[in-house]
C-alpha cells in the first residue's frame, strides 16, 4: 500500500503493522473466505442520504448474488486496497419488491434513472479491450434496471468522520438530472476514464421498468 494511500484514507491513525500484515496475509491464504470470495461485480454510483438529499457520497458496490431475485453489496468509499467499509445495499427484483408492505417498501430506492442516465458504471479492468468490457457492462444494466435497492450507511465520510459514528444513515438514489450537483459526474467520469453521456447513449435501447410508487421516497418528502 503506497504512502499516497494512507493519506487518501487516514481513517484512524498508525498504518498497519507488519505483525499484522502477516498475520492478514496468513489468514487470507488459510481460511475459508467464500462470502467474499463469491463477489462478482464492481459498480460505482452515488448515493444520497434519505434526510438531506443535497448530500452524497461515492458508493463503489461490491456485489455478490444470493439468487436470481437477491443480490447484497459491500460499499466502499474508494476502489483503494484500504478503502473504508461505510455501508451495504441489498438489492431484490420487483417481484420481491411487490411482496412488501408499503411502509417497507418506503425505504427502497429504484435503479431505472442511474442506468438509463449512464451514472452507474461497472469500472472495467487495465488491459481489457474498452468495447469488449462495454458489452459486458451494458448486459449487467439490462438486469440491474429493474431492481430496487435498500441501503444504509454507517459510516459519513463526506463530513470528514474519521470513525463511523451515530446512527445509520438511511440512502437512496439520484432520480432525475437536475438533482445532480454541477460537476459530480463529470469529476468521476474522468477518474475512471469514462463518459457517462456516451453509456447513456449506448443504453438507450434498454427498457424503463415503471418504477412503484412507494419507493424513492427521499425525493417525495
Amino acid at each position: 500500500m503506497s504512502t499516497e494511500d494512507q493519506k487518501i484514507n487516514d481513517a484512524t491513525s498508525a498504518p498497519l503493522s507488519v505483525k499484522n500484515k502477516i498475520l492478514e496475509t496468513g489468514a487470507g491464504l488459510a481460511q475459508n473466505l467464500a462470502p467474499v470470495e463469491a463477489i462478482c461485480a464492481h459498480l460505482n454510483a452515488f448515493h444520497v442520504y434519505a434526510s438531506d438529499p443535497h448530500r452524497c457520497v461515492e458508493a463503489n458496490h461490491y456485489c455478490s448474488h444470493i439468487s436470481e431475485d437477491v443480490r447484497q453489496c459491500l460499499i466502499y468509499d474508494t476502489p483503494k486496497p484500504n478503502a473504508r467499509l461505510i455501508g451495504v445495499e441489498y438489492m431484490i427484483s420487483a417481484k420481491l419488491f411487490d411482496t412488501l408492505d408499503s411502509a417497507e417498501r418506503k425505504l427502497w430506492h429504484s435503479h431505472v434513472f442511474e442506468v438509463k442516465s449512464g451514472m452507474l458504471i461497472m469500472p472495467g479492468p487495465e488491459g481489457l479491450p474498452t468495447a469488449g468490457w462495454e458489452y459486458a457492462e451494458t448486459k449487467e444494466m439490462e438486469q440491474v434496471i429493474g431492481l430496487y435497492g435498500k441501503t444504509y450507511h454507517f459510516w459519513q465520510v463526506d463530513r470528514g468522520d474519521k470513525l463511523p459514528l451515530g446512527e445509520a444513515q438511511l440512502m437512496g438514489s439520484f432520480t432525475s438530472q437536475e438533482q445532480i450537483p454541477e460537476g459530480l459526474l463529470k469529476e468521476r467520469d474522468e477518474r475512471y476514464g469514462v463518459s457517462s453521456e456516451q453509456k447513456k447513449e449506448k443504453r438507450r435501447y434498454i427498457e424503463e421498468p415503471e418504477v412503484q410508487t412507494d419507493a424513492d421516497q427521499t425525493w417525495k418528502k
